[in-house]
């Protein structure tokens, strides 16, 4: 019995030495790794190329050890907000271009990327888009792709009714004249697009611009009614329907013959028309006749990626922003998915793998050889302000108002929150 339990003990003893070797291997190991953190916000796609992504930089880096958080916008917004004030943040994280002023008015809230530059390849980017990613001349941080509300036809639809491409204001209520008997729209659009496509026009036919360089509204109550009555005319001669009723699924069965959307946006809206044998084109911006297309029309970052102030791994946090943005392996998995890619070397990486093309290309490139579309002041995508804006030109398109008392309703409820110049 005693030599049994000695063999038993001696058995168990051998196992447990051999674990805990093990164990302090492992813990040797993982002790010797340098842990940082990563977060994002998408859909299901983007975050399984996202983690394949990552093991591919891990494996590459093998001292290196990512944790990574991600949901959906709005979840991933309020956790945003909660983890800058708290000091919390990840060490890379995608940011919303409206967040550099918010968190960093003065360029202090991120880290400055341009003391990493021996490590993130800066020269894969102009100097005009770094400046997107600066605050009070600190590189914050580094915008992954251009975004631009763009004008998408449907040239299948246009050419059954005989209509050349639209160029200007006068050639959609035409359109309209010609489709509307089959219930048809020819442009359609959500209310932040159509809010920001009735800015160009009031823009042209004004000629200033909605904000000042210090985010002041220079529009008056008139240029507001101006506003609320291209409106109300697009919507009641049939040109597009009310934003309210604006259903993504309509441009898949043909009763919108286009959309107002971003150049991001290009593939979710329109991949089941080009599918079904559809001729899906993006127009020049907008304009009235005699202007020059993409005056009054704006361009942004459709998101950057940043570093934490507060991160204790500054060189292994910009190693993996150098392999989010310049890499071939990222630019490969992520493709076009979050806009064309800036960074010059990801761009060469898509062009050699066949990736550079197809409606979303096409659509970057009116945005990026565009001479007069402008850079955005992000407060002009506040909610209140297109919110405000279209309860506005509802009250007229009910019979609650006249467009003259919509408009200095609205000019007082801008007031209460913005600076205004007139």
């Amino acid at each position: 019995m005693r030599k049994r339990l000695t063999a038993v003990l001696l058995s168990a003893s051998m196992l447990w030495v051999g674990s805990c070797g093990k164990s302090e291997a492992v813990l040797r190991e993982q002790k010797e790794q340098t842990e940082i953190t990563l977060s994002w916000w998408g859909n299901d796609t983007r975050n399984e190329y996202t983690l394949e992504a990552v093991a591919r930089f891990e494996k590459a880096h093998p001292d290196i050890k990512v944790v990574c958080s991600y949901s959906e916008w709005s979840g991933y917004e309020a956790r945003n907000q909660i983890r800058m004030v708290s000091g919390t943040e990840t060490d890379v994280m995608q940011i919303n271009v409206g967040w550099l002023s918010q968190y960093s008015p003065d360029g202090h809230g991120y880290y400055d990327l341009e003391t990493l530059k021996d490590v993130v390849d800066l020269s894969n980017f102009s100097d005009e888009m770094l400046g997107y990613g600066r605050r009070g001349g600190i590189l914050n941080a580094i915008p992954i792709a251009m975004n631009a509300e763009t004008v998408y036809i449907n040239k299948t639809i246009y050419d059954k009714y005989g209509l050349d491409i639209p160029t200007t204001w006068d050639d959609l209520f035409s359109a309209a004249e010609v489709m509307s008997a089959d219930g048809v729209y020819p442009i359609s659009g959500s209310n932040k697009s159509i809010w920001l496509y009735c800015i160009a026009y009031a823009e042209q036919t004004t000629g200033r611009q909605f904000f000042t360089e210090n985010s002041e509204i220079n529009f008056g109550k008139e240029d507001l009614q101006l506003m609320i009555e291209f409106y109300n005319r697009l919507v009641n001669e049939n040109v597009m329907p009310k934003v309210e009723d604006y259903q993504r699924f309509n441009l898949d069965n043909g009763v919108y013959a286009g959309s107002v959307a971003w150049v991001s946006d290009a593939l979710n809206y329109f991949t089941n028309p080009i599918e079904n044998g559809e001729e899906i084109v993006a127009a020049p911006y907008t304009a009235a006749e005699g202007q020059f297309s993409g005056m009054g029309w704006y361009a942004k970052p459709a998101t950057l990626y940043a570093i934490s102030k507060n991160t204790d791994h500054p060189k292994e946090a910009a190693m993996l922003l150098d392999f989010m943005l310049n890499s071939p392996e990222w630019a490969e998995l992520q493709g076009v998915e979050k806009g064309i890619p800036i960074s010059s070397a990801a761009r060469d990486s898509l062009r050699d793998a066949g990736q550079l093309e197809g409606i979303q290309f096409e659509a970057s490139l009116v945005m990026e050889t565009n001479d007069h579309i402008q850079p955005m002041d992000p407060t002009i995508e506040n909610a209140d302000l297109y919110s405000g804006f279209v309860d506005a030109c509802n009250l007229v398109l009910f019979d609650k108002a006249t467009a003259e008392e919509a408009a200095q309703q609205l000019y007082d409820t801008y007031k209460e929150t913005y600076t205004m110049t007139k």
